[in-house]
């Protein structure tokens, strides 16, 4: 249940054209449904913008097909994360309208009648990795932003090793509205990038590295202790949590009317 049709709905009440009998029907699970070991939560997209996502670590493949069928019967898009590739052929068969994103470990089942997200804003959200090995991190932000309804762009392997890289894409750096940029070793890149723009800088630490790199420790607290003003950090390896926080700044700067 998103706002678009909750509106709708009570548009049609208003009308005449749907009984208060059939709009009570229509919002019998509303807000939450409970399935026994899940409550999915349909009122999240009215709360924060967007529906409910599955993470899928832990869960069975029963369970991931119950709730996704509940959250897309809603009318919202399911998105899946840290989904294994493995498993989408069993979601496919279920759900026609599923994709897969392997590079982002995400699955994507579009609500009835979408061909894809709806585009929510023109401001871009712009995904940086500091080297090749960082992709799967910056994939599951950059498709969640866009998933969220942002343009997004990418710009990967542009690590401080090349420095050059980095101002040899100033022109896409600088249309951005919020930028993304992840990064293991030791995490430099988003200080880079912070202390030559004026716009959100979202860091996320990668626990790509060597021994000392501690599974993204290092990166993680050479971020935290940038000096760059307008560098904010999430979790290790939390692409997702990234590309929601970059839509949301994203659609607050310039949300379609």
């Amino acid at each position: 249940m998103d706002r678009k049709r909750l509106k709708d709905t009570l548009d049609k009440i208003k009308s005449g054209e749907m009984t208060v009998e059939e709009a009570m029907a229509h919002f019998k699970h509303f807000p939450i449904e409970n399935l026994g070991f899940a409550r999915v939560d349909h009122h999240r997209s009215l709360r924060q913008g967007q529906p409910e996502v599955i993470y899928s670590p832990g869960k069975t493949d029963r369970q991931i097909i119950e709730i996704a069928g509940h959250i897309k019967k809603g009318g919202a898009n399911v998105l899946i994360s840290r989904f294994e590739k493995k498993r989408f052929s069993i979601l496919k068969r279920k759900f026609k309208s599923a994709q897969y994103f392997e590079e982002a470990s995400l699955a994507l089942i579009l609500a009835a009648g979408r061909k894809k997200p709806d585009k929510l804003t023109e401001k871009m959200v712009l995904v940086c990795s500091a080297g090749t090995s960082d992709m799967p991190v910056s994939e599951e932000a950059a498709v969640t932003a866009w998933v969220m309804g942002c343009p997004v762009e990418r710009l990967y392997d542009i690590g401080v090793a090349g420095i050059h890289r980095v101002f040899e894409s100033r022109h896409v750096i600088d249309k951005a509205s919020v930028i993304i940029v992840v990064a293991g070793m030791e995490g430099a890149l988003p200080s880079v990038i912070g202390g030559l723009v004026d716009k959100p800088v979202i860091a996320v630490p990668t626990s790509v590295g060597y021994g000392a790199s501690f599974g993204g420790l290092s990166a993680l607290l050479g971020m935290l202790n940038t000096c760059a003003s307008g560098v904010t950090v999430v979790n290790i390896d939390n692409g997702f949590g990234a590309g929601v926080a970059a839509a949301r700044i994203a659609l607050l700067l310039g949300e379609k009317k």
